[in-house]
C-alpha cells in the first residue's frame, strides 16, 4: 500500500498491512519515501516536480495513477508511479489548484477540482478534459467570496464526496461558507447559515454516519448531525486549537479522530513566527478531546498542515508533517509520537512556510516572498 501526505489530497487509507512507500507534497515537489517496516524511519528515494509547490496529492484508486495538484502549476499526473508525467489541466484556465478528490461512479474514476479564484471542476476522463460545474457560482453568496491575502480571489479549498452517494457533493470556498449539492451538481445549498464564519478549511465526513461531519475553520471548530444543514461550534471543547485545519477519521474506529492547529491565526505568526501548533485526539466521537504530543517538542514554531492515516487489521498510523519539513508518526492511537523524517522541503500552504521561517530564504525574504509583502498578503480585515 502507498499512502499520500498533503495539504489538500487524500488523507485516510485502509489496507492489509502498513504501507511501505509514502508520497508527500513540499514547496519543491513530490518527495517519494520508503521504510523497512513502521519501526523505521522513512526515508526519501527520489522525487519529482522540482521547483513545484505541490499541495494536494491522489492516488486514483481504480487505476494507480498519481495526481499532483499545485500552487500556479496546475495538475500533472503520472501513470508510471512517477517516473514520468505530464499536465492534466488543459480545459482548466486556472494555475492555482487547490484541491483534489476522487470517486467511483458506476465503476469509472470521477475526478473533482477547486482553484482559485473559486471554480469547480469535474473530470471522467482521468484529467484529459475538464468540465466546470458553473452552477456552484449561481449560489447567492458568490458574489461576496474573497480571502485576506491579495489579490482578494476566494478558493474551492476543498471537495468532499458523500461516501456511498456521488451524487451528494460538499465544497468548502475559503473564504465563502461551505456548499452541497444532491443532484451532482445541478444544484446547490449554501449550508453556513448558523456558521459564524465563512472561512471553511474543510470536510470530513464519518463514513458509517454520513450525516455527521466535522468542519474546522479559520475561526473555529464546527460539527453537523444532520449533513450541514445546520452546525454547533464545538471549539470550546478543544480551545488549544485556535486555528485548526487537518483532520482525518480512523476508518476502522471511527471514534476516534485527530485533529492539527495553531495556537492562533496566521496573522499573528507575522510578527512572533511561530504558530505553537498542536494535535488533539477524541475517542468518543467528539464528544469530548485532549491534546496528545507525548514525544514532540514542547514548543514548535513550525505548523502542522497536513495529516494522513493508514489502518490495517486493527492497528492505526498517523502521520503530520510540518512547515520545518519534519513528519511526526504515531503508531499507538496517539499515545505518543517520534519524528519519522526529517530534511524535506516545507509541507505547507501558500506562504505559511515562509512566514514562519523567513530566514530560511536569505535577508530579502524576510519581509516579501515574490515580490509580495507579507503584512499586506496578511491584513486581516
Amino acid at each position: 500500500m502507498t499512502i499520500c501526505l498533503s495539504h489538500s489530497g487524500r488523507t485516510t487509507y485502509s489496507g492489509p498491512a502498513p504501507a511501505t512507500d509514502m508520497l508527500v507534497g513540499t514547496v519543491n515537489g513530490v518527495l517519494f519515501l520508503r521504510r523497512k517496516s513502521v519501526e523505521h524511519n522513512w526515508e526519501i528515494t527520489k522525487g519529482a516536480l522540482k521547483g513545484k509547490h505541490v499541495v494536494a496529492l491522489l492516488i486514483e484508486p481504480t487505476t494507480g495513477t498519481i495526481f499532483a495538484s499545485m500552487h500556479n502549476g496546475g495538475i500533472m499526473a503520472s501513470e508510471d508511479n512517477g517516473k514520468t508525467w505530464a499536465p492534466r489541466s488543459r480545459d482548466i484556465p486556472f494555475e492555482n489548484v487547490y484541491c483534489l478528490e476522487s470517486a467511483t461512479v458506476n465503476g469509472c474514476p470521477v475526478l473533482y477540482c477547486g482553484t482559485e479564484p473559486a471554480h469547480l471542476y469535474i473530470s471522467k476522463d482521468l484529467g484529459n478534459t475538464w468540465e466546470e460545474i458553473k452552477s456552484l457560482l449561481n449560489v447567492p453568496s458568490a458574489k461576496n467570496w474573497t480571502f485576506p491575502v491579495p489579490p482578494h480571489e476566494g478558493h474551492v479549498k476543498d471537495v468532499t464526496v458523500h461516501p456511498s452517494n456521488p451524487n451528494v457533493v460538499y465544497v468548502c470556498v475559503e473564504q465563502g461558507g461551505i456548499y452541497r449539492t444532491d443532484d451532482a451538481g445541478k444544484t446547490w445549498k449554501e449550508l453556513h447559515g448558523t456558521l459564524k464564519n465563512d472561512d471553511c478549511h474543510r470536510c470530513v465526513i464519518v463514513p458509517s454516519q454520513p450525516s455527521k461531519m466535522y468542519l474546522p475553520t479559520g475561526y473555529g471548530f464546527y460539527w453537523s448531525n444532520n449533513s450541514g444543514d445546520s452546525w454547533e461550534n464545538i471549539g470550546s471543547r478543544i480551545r488549544r486549537l485556535a486555528y485548526p485545519d487537518p483532520l482525518v477519521i480512523a476508518p476502522n474506529k471511527e471514534n476516534l479522530v485527530f485533529m492539527a492547529g495553531a495556537v492562533a491565526s496566521p496573522h499573528s505568526w507575522l510578527t512572533s513566527h511561530s504558530a505553537d501548533p498542536k494535535i488533539a485526539r477524541t475517542r468518543d466521537g467528539g464528544e469530548t478531546w485532549e491534546v496528545v504530543d507525548r514525544g514532540m517538542p514542547a514548543h514548535m514554531n513550525a505548523s502542522f498542515e497536513a495529516m494522513a492515516l493508514e489502518a490495517w487489521n486493527g492497528h492505526c498510523a498517523v502521520y503530520a508533517g510540518n512547515t520545518d519539513g519534519d513528519i511526526y508518526g504515531s503508531f499507538d492511537e496517539g499515545n505518543s509520537w517520534r519524528k519519522v523524517a526529517e530534511g524535506l522541503p516545507p509541507v505547507s500552504k501558500t506562504i505559511h512556510h515562509a512566514i514562519l521561517r523567513p530566514e530560511a530564504g536569505g535577508e530579502e525574504d524576510r519581509e516579501t516572498v515574490g515580490g509580495i509583502s507579507l503584512v499586506s498578503r496578511y491584513e486581516y480585515e
